[in-house]
């Protein structure tokens, strides 16, 4: 992540580094450190370093102790529900849709994020996603690019497309994204989703509703 705090993650290995390294020279009751054992030392440390390093990567970056200081951006993981108003006319009756429920589900790790977005007519997938974060300019935001595929039933009114869309983060702990989209078809529209559980679902549930569209054929 491009948001890391480079400064304070160095300086937490060099912390870690240094305690492993004392840990190890007092455990062996030494009064004086001489250059072999020394090394033999900043190799055990250097182990214990990248075992630690790897269990905060993998797992340990979603603890709130982290948050803020070492972590700026949130732990965004499960799926998020809410609706899209879109600005696009349906060209049979010249009106804009109502409200479409959707949902998001958020796979990430501490290095990466995607994004995934169920409507009952469409699933895009993103390409590119990335935080931006910036204290000094109050800015909390998650963007993303993606591909949107419409299902074969609905290709006639819905072609396939590519788009972008930008949320802010709101709450702290984030517990809602609100943001505006734009396509390459042309269309724009507003987002607002809240989170609704852990795990990731693969189908729009059909507790959200139907398509305002395709729910009146």
């Amino acid at each position: 992540m491009k948001n890391l705090n480079a400064k304070r993650f160095a300086l937490a290995i060099f912390v870690i580094f240094a305690g492993s390294f004392y840990g190890l020279w007092y455990q062996a009751k030494q009064p004086a450190l001489d250059p072999k054992l020394a090394l033999t030392f900043a190799y055990k440390t250097i182990s214990i370093v990248l075992l630690l390093v790897g269990f905060f990567v993998a797992y340990a970056w979603r603890w709130p102790i982290f948050r803020h200081w070492l972590v700026p951006f949130p732990n965004l993981n499960g799926t998020w529900q809410g609706a899209i108003q879109t600005t696009w006319k349906n060209p049979q009756t010249g009106q804009v849709p109502g409200p479409i429920p959707v949902i998001l589900t958020i796979k990430q790790s501490f290095i990466r994020i995607s994004c995934v977005m169920h409507t009952a007519e469409m699933t895009s997938r993103s390409f590119l996603a990335d935080f931006w974060l910036n204290e000094d300019e109050q800015i909390r935001m998650l963007g993303y690019s993606y591909h949107s595929t419409p299902m074969p039933s609905v290709r006639e009114r819905s072609q396939p497309h590519d788009g972008t869309i930008i949320f802010q983060l709101l709450g702290n702990p984030v517990d809602k994204l609100k943001g505006n989209y734009w396509t390459a078809r042309s269309t724009t529209g507003e987002v607002t989703l809240t989170f609704r559980e852990k795990r990731r679902l693969e189908e729009f549930p059909p507790d959200l509703g139907k398509h305002p569209v395709s729910g009146k054929s």
